[in-house]
């Protein structure tokens, strides 16, 4: 299947605020049964975009708007050929990888209850094991945006028993690697065919968030706890990282006093 996906961020201030660096993760990854064809960044104040590679392998894009202005629009175009099933076999986990994947941050330190859960739902080899994990959560917490916010923790959440797909993923990454199975976040978007638009399940980023387990014969298994399946051809990624911290589509920092207010529109076509 080929999508194309136009997402747009726009920022705007109460007043005019005098510079603005704003960075972006948002070219679709290539790899594990998906490539981007085509990929298109639009800024206004126009002005020119510079791109690197993170640590994580994501393409990440930035730029500077240096004059006096009280709005920034960032457009992404995107054409992405999927396949029907995620695929990545990967060879050994470096050190720096398995520390990574492993790590207790922020977001996803586990705690008593989160331990528990992961315990309870060990089977006989890693992949049962993190399905089994997948099954448990979505019994136990219930989709329900409002509730919790972008800086909610995975502890918090499982407390809440409710929360969005930020929220489910941060408690399987806790939960795996309190059992020792490496674990990445990643960040992308989920399109709904009946609906011909993109779900935009996290309204703080208009995009979807799922995990990538590291379990038997070295391969990445990508699941999604917020609706307790593999990841299959409606799923394109983004970013993957430790957490939510590392892959949002848009962040930045800017100068002034203005409070900032963020849209983001997604949509997401068949080609």
């Amino acid at each position: 299947m080929k999508l194309r996906i136009e997402h747009t961020t726009t920022f705007t201030y109460q007043e005019s605020i005098t510079e603005r660096y704003t960075e972006m993760r948002l070219r679709p990854l290539d790899g594990s049964g998906q490539r981007c064809l085509r990929f298109k960044l639009f800024t206004e104040p126009a002005g020119e975009v510079m791109q690197y590679t993170d640590r994580y392998g994501n393409a990440v894009h930035h730029f500077d708007t240096l004059q006096s202005h009280d709005r920034v629009i960032v457009r992404a175009s995107s054409d992405v050929h999927l396949s029907q099933t995620f695929a990545d076999y990967h060879r050994d986990l470096s050190p720096l990888e398995n520390f990574d994947y492993l790590a207790q941050g922020l977001y996803t330190t586990a705690n008593d209850e989160i331990r528990c859960l992961a315990s309870s739902n060990v089977q006989g080899d890693a992949t049962t094991t993190v399905l089994s994990l997948m099954h448990a959560l979505r019994d136990s917490v219930q989709y329900e945006t409002g509730i919790t916010d972008v800086k909610t923790t995975a502890a918090e959440a499982l407390r809440l028993r409710r929360g969005v797909c930020q929220d489910f993923a941060h408690i399987m990454l806790a939960a795996c690697r309190s059992i020792n199975i490496p674990a990445r976040y990643v960040s992308g978007y989920l399109y709904n065919p009946q609906a011909n638009v993109s779900l935009g399940m996290n309204d703080n980023a208009a995009s979807h968030a799922w995990i990538d387990a590291y379990v038997n014969n070295n391969a990445w298994l990508s699941v999604d706890p917020t609706h307790n399946c593999l990841q299959n051809t409606n799923y394109v990624r983004l970013a993957v990282g430790r957490d939510y911290s590392d892959v949002p589509p848009t962040r930045g920092i800017y100068k002034g006093q203005a409070q900032e207010t963020l849209t983001v529109r997604v949509v997401v076509n068949a080609l």
